[in-house]
């Protein structure tokens, strides 16, 4: 329960008012309902007043004390942001680590990422870039090591452009893209190279530019291979997306079937899972993600069962390979496609798994999404719907 939470609760136990609260601490009573909105920080000693105040026994202070420790975390992974941003804008400087041991780091950063919250995975790719950075710049390398190095530079920009996308930071997840498609460049890649392209259209998606993001996803295409890894499947389900929420169902539908078309031509695997990766369950997850936003019907019906589909692969697959933001997002996916398929109560039933994350495991997709559910199921059609009504309010609660 957080400081405010707490806060009021323990008020009302005690049966005060907020003006009686405020005489006790000697302020205002509209700063004591700010403090239990947590629209106005309480200072420590104020924390320590209305632990007093309301016989707490020292519960209000440990949460104040908790919940500073979170700010200054927070305050710490802004710093590593910035720094990690002003590295992105001057990758031509780019570089001493054993490569093999960075090559290890950034393989485990990948599969991690499936399975951890962004900013301790910002915080990992920003040192292991670094190092790769320091590498470049002192020329102190092999000639023949400047290519893996750049490619090493490129997929951790990656992991940082995923990171920063994922708590909401749009703009510098750009930037981040911006640099790898530039060492992917420098390097030769065309696999990371339409990685890059894929995560550059995913961020123009984010930010509603749907004609930029195609553009992305066409310009990609110029970089995959017959069979050579899932690169095209993932442009084909970014292309799907962009075309679904253009309106264009037919063509979006279209897209998904190359998609599937594409996964089978496939000969070689992807040179790096987890976050490089674009496993079946993925796949899934990309279809109902994408037909989601067409008029319902039998977009509707295609999008719950790639949902479940992706659900059930991912949970019954190897741990290493689930992604547990997507497998969420997944579920609030087929909790809409319900909702269009005028299913309330199913709809309920596939979001409740969200609806009790913790603050920190709230990637900015999943309030995104959620948000758009919230709508839906607020439309006049509803009103009364005990179900939808409950569901709405612990949305809001979630976004709160």
């Amino acid at each position: 329960m957080t400081f405010p939470e707490l806060l009021r609760r323990l008020r009302l136990e005690a049966g005060l008012s907020l003006a009686q609260v405020a005489t006790h601490i000697r302020y205002d009573r509209s700063a004591v309902h700010h403090f239990e909105r947590g629209r106005r920080p309480v200072p420590y000693e104020v924390a320590e007043k209305l632990d007093e105040v309301l016989n707490a026994g020292g519960r209000l202070v440990e949460a104040w004390r908790a919940e500073d420790a979170q700010r200054r975390e927070a305050a710490a992974a802004h710093r590593t942001k910035a720094a990690a941003l002003a590295m992105s804008n001057d990758l031509s400087a780019l570089a001493d680590l054993d490569i093999a041991m960075l090559q290890e780091g950034i393989e485990a950063t990948a599969v991690d990422y499936l399975s951890s919250p962004p900013a301790p995975m910002m915080d990992r790719a920003h040192v292991l870039r670094a190092e790769a950075f320091e590498r470049l710049r002192s020329g102190h390398h092999r000639p023949a090591d400047r290519s893996d190095l750049y490619v090493a530079a490129g997929r951790l920009s990656g992991v940082l452009a995923y990171a920063l996308l994922d708590m909401g930071d749009s703009d510098e997840a750009a930037a981040h893209a911006d640099a790898a498609g530039r060492c992917a460049e420098y390097a030769g890649d065309a696999e990371l190279a339409a990685w890059v392209a894929g995560t550059k259209s995913l961020i123009a998606r984010f930010q509603g530019d749907y004609g930029q993001a195609l553009e992305f996803v066409q310009d990609g295409y110029q970089w995959v291979g017959a069979g050579h890894g899932t690169g095209e499947a993932r442009l084909k389900c970014g292309e799907a997306q962009c075309l679904a929420t253009l309106g264009d169902s037919r063509a979006a539908n279209a897209a998904l079937d190359d998609a599937d078309l594409a996964r089978e031509r496939m000969r070689r695997p992807d040179s790096l899972g987890g976050l490089f990766g674009f496993s079946q369950a993925k796949q899934s997850y990309y279809a109902g993600s994408s037909l989601i936003w067409l008029q319902g019907g039998h977009d509707a019906e295609r999008a719950a069962r790639e949902a479940e589909s992706a659900i059930g692969l991912w949970q019954a697959g190897p741990e290493v390979e689930r992604s547990l933001d997507d497998e969420r997002l997944a579920h609030i996916y087929l909790a809409t496609a319900r909702v269009q398929l005028d299913d309330v109560e199913g709809a309920a039933e596939a979001i409740s798994p969200v609806l009790s994350l913790p603050v920190e495991e709230q990637i900015s997709w999943i309030v995104k999404r959620a948000d758009r559910l919230a709508g839906m199921l607020s439309a006049p059609r509803y009103a009364g719907n005990a179900t939808a009504e409950e569901t709405v309010e612990a949305i809001n609660a979630l976004a709160a």
